[in-house]
């Protein structure tokens, strides 16, 4: 099937100009004038702009976490997705302790496959890594998952150990796969928890009291020391403080392949939030937490500047009605997340773009 877009304007990372484009099935193939080509389809862009489809590297759709699932499986988080303009999502199977990889990865590629409508990949969750099972590592990466993510927070449960993140660095800077890191220091955090509850401190805002940015940005500067040690590049998700930022700035201008991404929701909220009476904050729990305004000020500030090189949602949905309820009385237990899958490009091209934080053509970069 051909399908011709025709006469908007647009956009790349680099330029923005008035030009058909034409698709030949679901490739776009060409970009120029073709008022002679006939089409199955003509789409009349006259006076909008056109723009690529989104890449959304961070979602949980149908993922397990605090005892529930999220509200989200991959027919409707992709169904939002398409309806925001990102055509292209990367989910996370989390691996069990004690199993190998593939098999978790496995699950969630079926179920992405099943419901998906618009394009997916697979980010795997690493919770356990014996020797073992490093040939599981290599096999995914041959079949075209290269990504992984390792938790530094979350004792218990889904942590990793420094050792077990650098043995894994280390197979990456040999079989070319790629380390995505979630940057908190979980033991300090679950002790400052712990201490809260003890001292009846039991509401959403001692999500961000007990979580505060030097726990970030200490986790973020060990991953950041561990992936040079290995000599692979490393990627931080959902960057929310300054000081974290400040680890990569300081890594990338020692010319370290080392890569970040915010979500909207850290450029755009605060932790005001967390303090919404009749338990309303629940709905902003998150981890990382949100911050101040002058954490927002220093994430638009990496944007600009490129030390933050992704807008990502971590999209992990929870109703409040049975789902973010179930803290009350002990906020470590509400499940921590929030949407974001479908606003993602409308609120960035809004704040950013047009409040003229970012250009459009770095809003599309």
């Amino acid at each position: 099937m051909r399908t011709i877009v025709r006469g908007g304007r647009v956009v790349t990372s680099s330029q923005a100009f008035e030009a058909d484009v034409l698709i030949e099935g679901e490739r776009i193939e060409a970009l120029g004038s073709f008022p002679d080509v006939e089409a199955d389809r003509v789409v009349d862009a006259a006076g909008k702009l056109v723009l690529p489809g989104g890449v959304d590297p961070h979602t949980h759709l149908d993922a397990p976490l605090k005892g529930t699932i999220t509200a989200d499986d991959f027919y409707s988080g992709t169904v939002a997705a398409a309806i925001g303009g990102t055509t292209t999502i990367i989910d996370f199977p989390v691996q069990e302790k004690g199993q190998d990889p593939r098999v978790s990865h496995a699950d969630w590629y079926a179920r992405a496959e099943e419901k998906a409508v618009v394009d997916w990949s697979l980010h795997q969750v690493i919770t356990d890594l014996p020797d073992e099972f490093f040939p599981a590592l290599d096999e995914l990466i041959r079949d075209g998952s290269p990504s992984f993510k390792m938790f530094m927070a979350y004792p218990g449960a889904r942590m990793v150990d420094d050792a077990t993140i650098f043995k894994a660095m280390r197979r990456t800077a040999e079989n070319g796969g790629f380390v995505l890191m979630h940057c908190e220091n979980g033991p300090v955090i679950e002790l400052l928890e712990k201490e809260a509850i003890a001292a009846g401190h039991v509401d959403p805002v001692y999500n961000s009291i007990t979580r505060p940015p030097v726990t970030e940005a200490e986790a973020t500067a060990r991953a950041i020391s561990l992936a040079e040690l290995a000599g692979v590049p490393v990627y931080v998700v959902h960057l929310s403080a300054a000081e974290a930022l400040d680890a990569v700035s300081r890594a990338r201008d020692r010319g370290l392949p080392v890569y970040a991404e915010t979500c909207p929701h850290y450029v755009l909220l605060t932790d005001e939030k967390l303090s919404e009476p009749d338990f309303g904050g629940s709905k902003y729990v998150m981890c990382p937490p949100l911050r101040t305004p002058a954490h927002q000020e220093r994430l638009w500030k990496g944007l600009q500047d490129d030390d933050l090189q992704v807008v990502s949602t971590d999209h992990t949905p929870f109703t409040f009605e049975g789902q973010k309820e179930m803290g009350r009385g002990n906020f470590p237990k509400i499940p921590n997340g929030v949407p974001g899958i479908e606003w993602r490009t409308g609120l960035m091209h809004h704040f950013g773009v047009r409040e003229g934080r970012i250009s459009l053509n770095r809003f599309v970069e």
